[in-house]
């Protein structure tokens, strides 16, 4: 695995959300563009791991993808990340972090307070999931934590109907099966940067 610099990260993605910021005249087209750079990012590394990890074999499961997405591509980015089944829909899944790596040195100017760079994030994983033949939408949400200074970091996803029917014809609990692999599977976030 090779470890990156996290000032040198840091300066990158800073001068990406700046020179964004130059180009657009609202928060939610700065947000859009943020993800749809993470998207080109996340198709990449789905790409990278399938080929490193799984002898060009993509996932063809909802389970298998979202155990992907937590374990496998989270390690190589950020670490671990907590998968949570949605509690209202069938088809919506949250990870959840306390501190999103990409919200960790930004700061945030009072006219921009609903501004979240996790939508980078968002586009990364929505980038996996549509190179996968997963179609989502994958939305990043900040929820406000009692004592804590700063929000955590939910990135929603919400699969598309087609994913769904898919998953049934396929005949698989998958609810269960998440349930038991988010279960098995030991939550340690750890970031593999360099100072």
């Amino acid at each position: 695995m090779v470890l990156v610099s996290l000032s040198a990260f840091a300066f990158l993605f800073s001068e990406l959300v700046q020179y964004n910021q130059t180009q657009v005249d609202n928060i939610s087209e700065l947000e859009r563009r943020l993800e749809d750079a993470g998207y080109a990012v996340g198709a990449r590394v789905l790409e990278l791991l399938c080929h490193r990890e799984k002898g060009n074999r993509k996932e063809t499961r909802l389970l298998g993808i979202l155990s992907f997405v937590h374990s496998t591509v989270w390690k190589v980015l950020f670490g671990k990340l907590t998968l949570e089944k949605g509690t209202e829909h069938e088809d919506e899944y949250m990870s959840s972090e306390k501190e999103l790596l990409v919200n960790r040195f930004i700061s945030i100017p009072k006219d921009m307070g609903t501004f979240n760079c996790g939508a980078f994030v968002a586009g990364i994983v929505r980038g996996v999931l549509d190179g996968a033949g997963f179609p989502a939408v994958v939305t990043a949400h900040f929820v406000p934590m009692d004592g804590q200074q700063r929000p955590r970091t939910t990135i929603l996803i919400k699969f598309a109907e087609e994913v769904l029917r898919r998953e049934a014809r396929l005949g698989c609990d998958y609810f269960t099966d998440l349930v038991k692999a988010i279960i098995a599977t030991a939550v340690d976030v750890k970031y593999k940067f360099l100072l």
